[in-house]
């Protein structure tokens, strides 16, 4: 039942209409608990691309030069 009603609340979560610390209020657990359910179902907590995460890494260390 738990783990049909977190499949009920993702797509709202990746719409971001609701946030994993709500969906698991909700549910009535605590949010790491949820995180954990999706992540053994396969469902990831962040959801980037590979280009969106090169970029991230890209200014990151642009920051970093900058400070050094």
């Amino acid at each position: 039942m738990l783990t049909r009603n977190a499949m009920i609340l993702f797509p709202y979560i990746q719409k971001e209409v609701i946030s994993h610390g709500r969906a698991a209020e909700l549910l009535g657990i605590h949010k790491m608990d949820l995180i954990a359910l999706y992540s053994n179902l396969g469902l990831p907590y962040l959801n980037q691309s590979k280009e969106e995460l090169a970029n991230d890494v890209a200014v990151l260390k642009k920051l970093r030069s900058k400070s050094a």
